[in-house]
């Protein structure tokens, strides 16, 4: 079989431009008319949208909510090691807390998925065969995204291949400020060709599109593209994940399964350490795109050391007290 990388193999087609569902079908059809229905969107009120997450951010949860929301909250955790040092050993380690992430407690639920580069997917899959774990990887380019889409979407083929069955690309964040809607468009939409089976997880990198009017636009795009998830961050620019961002994401989703029946799930990733920091967001979720949302299918928290702080709560809600330090493995 020819690797998706031989320079010699034979070149891809270029995927037809996938028409968005009705009632969207004649957004895609110029620069223009995508820019005028992106910029038609209700635009964000920046101050209400602070205030509504502060104000929902004050929710106490009881004792029975809690236990079920740290359950949730670690079912959602998408464990990531995304560092230069990765080795497969890392990798082989982080599988086994992703499997059984407290060894001492087997009622404690799984991860959502293991989140890695593309070189390192098949140590990945090699470890979760079996448990029903997902494999994601990073692809075009991450994190910059400054590569040829050529590049880019030979460097899914290669994740893919390598074992990820999700894939988290990185929009072009130049050609959407740029006002380049249609080349960003096209990029996810040949990208999500490129997955396959492979679901696709477009990461916004919302920290550089200044304006949370230009969230709401980028979360349009993604799902009209055929995002499966849309993503707030790479974690690599700050700010990474913020409660505002993640709620006009939220307001996105909601809308778009109200317009065109079809689900899109949300990704926070970056900066979400504590379980204060995850329980604000699953009320969020709860609140704004409504129940349905509140599954590892449709919604993921990015992150390493979360999962730490959620062992250390579910055993002190458990036991009545915190375990020793050495009760959690450090990532």
């Amino acid at each position: 079989m020819t690797h998706v990388l031989d320079p010699d193999a034979p070149a891809a087609a270029i995927p037809p431009r996938r028409e968005p569902l009705a009632p969207y079908r004649d957004v895609t059809r110029s620069d223009a008319a995508f820019r005028a229905f992106l910029h038609g969107l209700p635009g964000v009120d920046q101050v209400g949208a602070e205030s509504r997450v502060a104000v929902l951010g004050t929710r106490s949860i009881k004792t029975t909510a809690k236990a079920w929301a740290l359950d949730a909250a670690i079912s959602m955790v998408d464990l990531t090691t995304l560092e230069g040092s990765d080795t497969p050993g890392k990798v082989r380690s982080l599988a086994a807390k992703a499997r059984r992430p407290d060894p001492g407690d087997p009622s404690c639920p799984q991860v959502a998925a293991v989140c890695v580069y593309g070189d390192l997917a098949g140590v990945a899959r090699d470890a979760l065969q079996g448990t029903g774990i997902h494999v994601a990887a990073v692809a075009t380019a991450f994190p910059s995204g400054r590569a040829s889409r050529a590049v880019k979407l030979a460097d899914v083929r290669d994740a893919v291949a390598n074992g990820a069955d999700e894939i988290d690309m990185v929009i072009d964040r130049g050609a959407f400020l740029a006002g380049r809607y249609l080349d960003v468009y096209d990029e996810i939409v040949a990208v999500k060709d490129a997955c396959g089976d492979a679901h696709l997880k477009v990461i916004l990198e919302t920290g550089e599109l200044v304006t949370l009017d230009n969230v709401r636009r980028a979360s349009w795009l993604a799902m009209l593209a055929g995002g499966d998830f849309i993503k707030t961050s790479t974690g690599k620019v700050s700010p990474a994940a913020t409660l505002p961002v993640c709620l006009v994401m939220l307001e996105a989703v909601r809308d778009f399964r109200a317009a065109t029946g079809r689900q899109v799930g949300v990704k926070p990733a970056g900066g979400i350490r504590t379980t204060k920091d995850a329980i604000k967001h699953l009320v969020l979720v709860n609140e704004v795109a409504g129940p349905g949302w509140l599954s590892p299918d449709w919604f993921r928290f990015g992150a390493s050391s979360l999962l730490n702080d959620l062992l250390l709560q579910r055993q002190k809600l458990r036991t009545g007290h915190y375990s020793g330090p050495d009760h959690v493995s450090v990532d």
